[in-house]
């Protein structure tokens, strides 16, 4: 047996590779890269009370690591494939998100570690969707979708090989991890080759932009590869300075002192060349995009519920149109509505509307404390907001339109189907709310035994 190597040691050789990989191909990811990288360095100079606290709880050293990449897949035998691969880099389904609402043919999960030490080391994570054919009414069409993607292996063989070895040893030597890395790869690097002609690209570009991405390549390009910023507003600002023209608004919550989920933002779309199946001339095809997150603290159900409600009432009250007309409008309302949850991280732990993740500081423990409460106000009990580490389907949509066009987007009805995505998964998807509960109890446990508190640990978490 030979020595193995962490999935965590998998996950950063490969989040790595890949960024290196869209960084060759994508010109202005590279552009993004160094922005981001520049406006975190000055919002941490500025501000060493959050360099402080990123540093306590652990996050700091994530920051420059930190990417979520975005494929689309056509077969359940491809997503049950892709599952396996992220499996052996400690990746998880986690949460599931229907874009049927919003008008795009699919649904999704997002893999990602999920114990809190592997996200501390490299939160890499993939939102991976999966194309709903069943949704297109064209039926012919969809047959014809359906042929083509049968054809295709999305996996090189050697991929296959080590996946199975791994799943067979436990897990894979450094030499067999760098072999692995190199031929997944593979699997979402950009070709130009189509599997089909212009004539049937165009059938299914009229029906969805998204079709036309997942059906007519060889394989699940990395549509794009996201990095994490402590101000996404300064990175919106400062785009149009390197030659990228951000989306009219940036998608989520508005600006607030203690951000909540998630915000992104994004640039349009490249035409890339594609050579199509008999065409003597080059055509184009228009899918990949830059995108730059911000991610706050992950809300409770009942944040969740508020936060929902405020941003579907914000999206019915100041509508954006297409060309951008009404954006700051709709800022306005946002930040107006948004007014309704507390801007103060304690506030939203004590009203029950954020999760966080507790430490103990020993040497600030009192003489005395009869509850959770004594001991965070004392100082020896710290309760860090978690971070949101998921997704937010609304946003999700917003970026997807943006890039696809709003004039591809077709009317269908709600149309979630779970129990389908699992099946063809392979595995059932653990709800995102679930882990984060789980990571705060625990936490929580864990720290007043530091403290020599275990009794408390049945005391209520929060004053209502």
């Amino acid at each position: 047996m030979p020595d193995l190597i962490s999935p965590d040691a998998i996950r950063t050789l490969f989040s790595r590779a890949m960024s290196d990989m869209y960084r060759r191909e994508v010109p202005q990811y590279g552009a993004l890269i160094d922005l981001v990288a520049e406006v975190n360095a000055e919002t941490l100079a500025a501000d060493p009370d959050l360099h402080a606290r990123l540093a306590a709880a652990g996050e700091l050293e994530r920051l420059d690591e930190e990417r979520h990449g975005a494929i689309r897949l056509g077969t359940a035998q491809e997503l049950a494939q892709i599952r396996r691969v992220f499996a052996v880099m400690g990746m998880e389904p986690v949460g599931y998100y229907d874009l049927s609402v919003a008008g795009i043919p699919v649904h999704s999960t997002a893999f990602r570690p999920t114990d809190g030490a592997a996200l501390a080391t490299n939160p890499f994570r993939v939102f991976t969707s999966l194309l709903r054919l069943e949704l297109v009414e064209d039926r012919a069409l969809a047959e014809r979708a359906a042929e083509i993607l049968s054809s295709r292996r999305i996996l090189t063989e050697p991929a296959l090989e080590l996946t199975t070895r791994a799943e067979a040893q436990g897990g894979l030597s450094a030499s067999e991890a760098r072999a692995f890395v190199a031929e997944v790869l593979e699997t979402f690097r950009w070709r130009g080759e189509a599997l089909v002609d212009a004539e049937t690209y165009a059938r299914l570009h009229d029906a969805h932009r998204l079709i036309a991405d997942v059906v007519s390549f060889p394989g699940p390009h990395i549509n794009h590869l996201t990095p994490r910023t402590l101000d996404i507003d300064a990175v919106q600002r400062r785009m149009p300075g390197r030659g990228i023209a951000p989306k009219a608004v940036i998608e989520g919550p508005p600006r607030r002192r203690v951000p909540l989920l998630l915000r992104q933002t994004s640039f349009k779309a490249l035409e890339e060349e594609v050579r199509f199946r008999g065409a003597s001339q080059a055509g184009t095809h228009t899918a990949r995009f830059g995108e730059i997150e911000q991610r706050g603290v992950a809300l409770t159900p009942k944040g969740r519920a508020l936060y929902d409600r405020l941003l579907a009432g914000t999206r019915a009250a100041a509508p954006i149109a297409p060309d951008g007309t009404g954006a700051q409008a709709y800022v306005d309302t946002l930040e107006a509505r948004f007014a309704a949850i507390p801007d103060d991280a304690d506030c939203l732990r004590r009203e029950g509307l954020a999760f966080v993740r507790y430490r103990a500081v020993p040497e600030a423990a009192p003489a005395v404390a009869d509850s959770v409460e004594a001991l965070i106000a004392s100082g020896a009990l710290v309760a860090d907001p978690q971070v949101y580490e998921d997704f937010l389907p609304v946003s999700a949509a917003g970026i997807f339109q943006s890039n696809l066009g709003t004039e591809s987007a077709a009317a269908y009805s709600a149309a979630a189907s779970r129990a389908a995505f699992e099946e063809a998964l392979g595995a059932e998807v653990p709800d995102e709310m679930a882990l984060y509960e789980r990571a705060e109890r625990d936490s929580l446990e864990a720290a007043l035994l530091a403290l020599g508190r275990p009794d408390l640990s049945q005391a209520p978490r929060r004053v209502a």
